[in-house]
C-alpha cells in the first residue's frame, strides 16, 4: 500500500537549491551518472559519444 506523504515547510526557509544538493549527494555515484546519461539523451538524442 502507498501511503500518502506531505511536508510542510516556511516559504521564507525555503531553500531548493540546498534541498536539491542534499537529495543528489545521497544517491549512489552509479545513479548520478545514470540521471545524467539520461539526461543528454532527452537533449541531444542517440547520437554517438566521443570514446
Amino acid at each position: 500500500m502507498i501511503e500518502k506523504v506531505s511536508h510542510k515547510a516556511k516559504l521564507s526557509e525555503h531553500n531548493e537549491q540546498k534541498q536539491n544538493l542534499e537529495y543528489w549527494l545521497s544517491r549512489t555515484p552509479e545513479e548520478r551518472v545514470e540521471a545524467v546519461e539520461y539526461l543528454r539523451r532527452r537533449y541531444y538524442g542517440d547520437l554517438p559519444r566521443l570514446q
